[in-house]
């Protein structure tokens, strides 16, 4: 059996015209929605739903494209967008009945948060972010051959067909790499845990793709507009991030607060994975913004 997270129900909630999420809900309180990022499912949340279902109803979904979740095909270019996949997030919540509610993501699901963030501020009280960058300011920091370290970023942003060919001919290569490279802490991933999220990957490879292709196209022009526009993220934000700035020559606080006034901005020591490498830090830092 694939695992689940332990004392959570499981449900298949409707967000969209024919798609819907794979979501697990547990505890009870103010509501936190935890988004997953790449390569990974719901799963990467385990110890930090745990931890926070004791004072909270915790809402752990797979993103669309990803997981048990449906991978409509992109037929525009949007069905990835992130403001979709906000959209997808506001709808769902609404759905278990929370119009208001923290949000958390990690990697993608953290590009899925602030898009939901500048959309949906009514909705979006908190947002928690996990080591990355506004994709806009993603893109503007990889330089050189600096840049080769986000070397998946130009390969799943080329035309459909050849990153869908090359990924597919050797899955669990591709997405267990970034499992390998990206962690510190190798036994904060157990074998069973790294198998469900190979399984899931190799079952997902045209939406993964296209969730990254729409960071290279609409995703940039959306953060633009918004930029331009001087929108911002309203509610209190938190973010915890890797030292990239260091490695790769930028300030990521200076960065995060011109999208983000009210900031506590955390460098963290531990790897990529820290809701599994650090899971009390990435907790106590989700239940500090939510008292903020």
């Amino acid at each position: 059996m694939a695992p689940t997270l332990p004392a959570f129900d499981y449900r298949r909630v409707p967000v969209a015209d024919g798609v819907a999420l794979n979501v697990a809900v547990g505890g009870s309180g103010s509501p936190v929605v935890l988004l997953h990022g790449f390569p990974q499912t719901h799963l990467m949340w385990r110890h930090v739903a745990a931890d926070l279902a004791a004072d909270h109803t915790v809402i752990c979904p797979d993103l669309r494209g990803y997981g048990d979740s449906d991978k409509p095909v992109d037929t525009d270019g949007t069905a990835y967008a992130k403001r979709t996949m906000a959209a997808d997030v506001v709808a769902l919540a609404r759905a278990l009945g929370h119009d208001r509610f923290a949000l958390a993501g990690h990697d993608r699901g953290a590009l899925v948060a602030i898009r939901a963030g500048l959309d949906h501020p009514d909705a979006v009280t908190r947002l928690a972010s996990l080591d990355v960058l506004p994709t806009l300011d993603m893109w503007d920091v990889l330089h050189g051959t600096s840049a080769a370290v986000g070397f998946h970023l130009y390969l799943m942003a080329q035309p459909p067909g050849l990153p869908e060919q090359l990924i597919s001919a050797s899955p669990d290569v591709f997405f267990g790499h970034f499992l390998d490279i990206w962690s510190r802490d190798r036994d904060a991933m157990p074998d069973e845990i790294r198998a469900a999220y190979l399984t899931a990957c190799r079952a997902a490879v045209p939406s993964i793709v296209a969730d990254y292709r729409a960071s290279a196209g609409v995703d940039v022009e959306h953060d633009r507009i918004d930029r331009d526009a001087g929108h911002r993220l309203t509610m209190p934000v938190s973010v915890l991030q890797q030292d990239w700035g260091s490695a790769l020559g930028f300030d990521a606080a200076a960065l995060w607060r011109t999208w983000a006034p009210d900031l506590r901005h955390t460098t963290v020591s531990c790897g990529h994975f820290m809701a599994e490498e650090a899971p009390a830090e990435v907790s106590r830092a989700v239940r500090d913004l939510v008292g903020r």
